[in-house]
């Protein structure tokens, strides 16, 4: 087993807690190390796990875990759990993990789930849907599709959305997140293959050739897949398609290096917004 057998990673840090009385990692840490990768792996694929089991009526059990202990791990090591789906059955899927430090293999393991109805606990035919999602990631194809139209095309892939991240989780008054303003933006939404909203958002053109991009929002267990990112380069690609000269943008101060990456650059003071600090950040598109 070597680090290009796959093409998912998880990266974490060895904590002090997880340390053993031979200053190595405890041995039962590095189930848990795969379990925290399957956790992610699933948000890669674009699935918000408890949403989209729902829709494919059933949950997923452990059948069997082994684990295979080459090396060692210690204190302060950055590690990358690779892992990947490399069999999907009638009604159950294998995955295969390794934990690397560098390209060192210090452990291999294996999961096998079985997909059942979770009142009974029985398992029962894996879904076609699921088992498309699954083969065509290990292939190397994309899960997920964007789509770009009017509020009222866009509006019931992506008020649900948006519902949630800012209204649940960051506590925006109901009657500020949405506005007369979403009648005027195109609006871009990302779909998963169970035609999901995983990730929104809308441009506008507040002035001639200035685009502003606004209510950008990821489904929380996606956040780290590049669905964001994704967004953005869609709408700077929209803005240029009609000929703005520059690109701005709120971001919440959480995110003002997500944008930089992007290559915005912050300016004016902080302000806030629905109780939220946000920062005005620009990209000069020529």
């Amino acid at each position: 087993m070597k680090r290009s057998d796959f093409r998912f990673f998880h990266r974490l840090r060895v904590r002090w807690a997880e340390i053993d009385m031979q200053k190595i990692v405890f041995n039962g840490h590095y189930l848990a190390y795969i379990d925290t990768a399957v956790t992610t792996y699933w948000g890669r694929i674009a699935l918000p796990y408890e949403t989209a089991f729902q829709l494919l009526g059933g949950e997923l059990y452990v059948k069997k875990a082994t684990l295979e202990y080459h090396a060692s791990a210690v204190m302060d090591d950055d590690l990358s759990i690779g892992m990947k789906c490399s069999r999907v059955g009638n009604s159950s899927m294998v995955f295969e993990a390794g934990i690397f430090r560098g390209d060192k293999l210090l452990v291999s393991g294996e999961l096998i789930y079985v997909f059942a109805d979770p009142k009974t606990q029985t398992s029962q035919p894996i879904p076609e849907a699921l088992r498309h999602i699954l083969l065509i990631y290990e292939a190397g194809q994309s899960v997920v599709e964007l789509k770009t139209g009017s509020w009222a095309e866009m509006k019931a892939m992506a008020a649900a959305l948006r519902h949630e991240v800012f209204v649940e989780e960051q506590e925006v008054p109901a009657e500020l997140e949405l506005d007369e303003l979403d009648d005027q933006a195109l609006h871009a939404v990302i779909l998963n293959k169970l035609g999901q909203g995983v990730a929104t958002g809308r441009l506008l053109q507040p002035q001639t050739h200035v685009a502003q991009i606004g209510r950008m929002a990821v489904s929380k267990p996606l956040r780290g897949g590049n669905l964001g990112r994704m967004l953005v380069e869609a709408f700077i690609d929209l803005a240029r398609q009609r000929g703005d000269h520059k690109v701005i943008l709120h971001a919440q101060c959480s995110a003002e290096n997500f944008y930089r990456k992007l290559g915005f650059k912050a300016h004016g003071e902080v302000f806030q917004d629905a109780g939220i600090d946000h920062i005005e950040m620009t990209l000069q598109l020529n």
